[in-house]
């Protein structure tokens, strides 16, 4: 059994976890393990509005062009909901990705490109010290952890509440308390955020392109609609609960949508999203939702779980729109 904290980055704790030394987790799960060279990492969300399921033909290729371009991400998927295709785009050197973003940035936030459309870059570059991830299976590396060397073995902190605050390195000394709100400064259609300190993004997804037969209905009819229910709640009612955004995505491949979607949103604190996680009846629903399918299923389910989640300082952190829908984002918090 191994610790979600690497080696490298284990440090004479100040602050305890919520589990005794002995405690052994319920079922196996296993978190990415980056090169111990890598000391920071970027997460660059760059969002497109537009009416319909799928964007109007062209208005893609400047971020396509983009991304396969000189100092490119190492790893970028695409993603689908609510009237914006999303692209996800994650750099382990962010020197790499400055000159990316010095390079690239005009050809989708500039004021020559605006046509109507709104468009947004969300961007988060924590440490390896204040991000985390988990993964209930091994073969199938998501997001961030595609950069890593590979996932670890079993890890002991999951499977009780406040494991998702163990398993950051930085919890180790630090409580990750907030610090601040953030400010929105509005320049006609264009809208930058500046960010407070600690904020908390996770991104949490879900695949079935494994499934089938009874399996697979019982996580369409049973565990969907209860899971996009606790998203539709944060996306409509979340700030009540210290959610300052939420986005509910499908996976796109080929600009066809695939059997995989995720959650992604910005929290006030990871306290906040850890107490929403623990007692509100969205997610409590959720979860007895997602234990009634894993207890049918057995060790033989074919669902894959996976989340990656962050606490950043203010400067690890960017918001900007164009455009943009009203509330989109950040930009709807000042």
């Amino acid at each position: 059994m191994e610790s979600a904290i690497p080696d490298h980055l284990v440090t004479t704790r100040t602050r305890h976890r919520r589990v005794p030394d002995d405690y052994a987790p319920p079922y196996p799960s296993y978190v990415a393990r980056s090169a111990t060279s890598v000391r920071q990492v970027v997460m660059a969300y760059l969002g497109l509005q537009h009416d319909g399921d799928d964007p109007p033909p062209g208005l893609l290729a400047p971020i396509d062009a983009a991304l396969a371009a000189a100092d490119g991400p190492g790893h970028h998927d695409r993603a689908r909901g609510d009237g914006e295709t999303v692209s996800i785009a994650y750099w382990d050197d962010p020197e790499q990705f400055d000159r990316w973003w010095d390079a690239h940035r005009d050809s989708w936030l500039g004021d020559g490109v605006r046509d109507g459309n709104g468009r947004w870059a969300e961007v988060l570059r924590p440490t390896v010290e204040e991000h985390e991830t988990l993964f209930s299976s091994t073969g199938r590396p998501e997001g961030v952890a595609v950069l890593a060397e590979g996932l670890s073995g079993e890890v002991q902190e999951h499977g009780y509440w406040g494991g998702m605050r163990d398993r950051i390195p930085l919890s180790q000394t630090d409580a990750m308390a907030p610090v601040g709100e953030p400010v929105v400064e509005r320049d006609g259609g264009r809208v930058r955020v500046r960010p407070q300190h600690a904020a908390c993004l996770i991104r949490s997804g879900q695949d079935w392109t494994d499934t089938d037969g009874a399996e697979r209905v019982m996580y369409l009819e049973e565990v969907e609609p209860v899971l996009r229910a606790g998203m539709d709640f944060l996306r409509d009612e979340g700030s009540a609960v210290g959610c300052r955004t939420n986005r509910y995505l499908t996976v796109v491949e080929d600009a066809r949508p695939v059997d995989r979607t995720f959650g992604m949103s910005w929290w006030r604190s990871l306290d906040a999203l850890e107490r929403w996680s623990e007692s509100h009846p969205t997610h409590v629903a959720i979860f007895g939702a997602a234990m009634r399918y894993l207890t049918t299923t057995g060790p033989s389910a074919r669902l894959r779980l996976y989340h990656e989640v962050s606490v950043a300082a203010a400067d690890e952190q960017y918001f900007e729109y164009v455009d943009c829908r009203p509330g989109t984002g950040l930009s709807g918090n000042g």
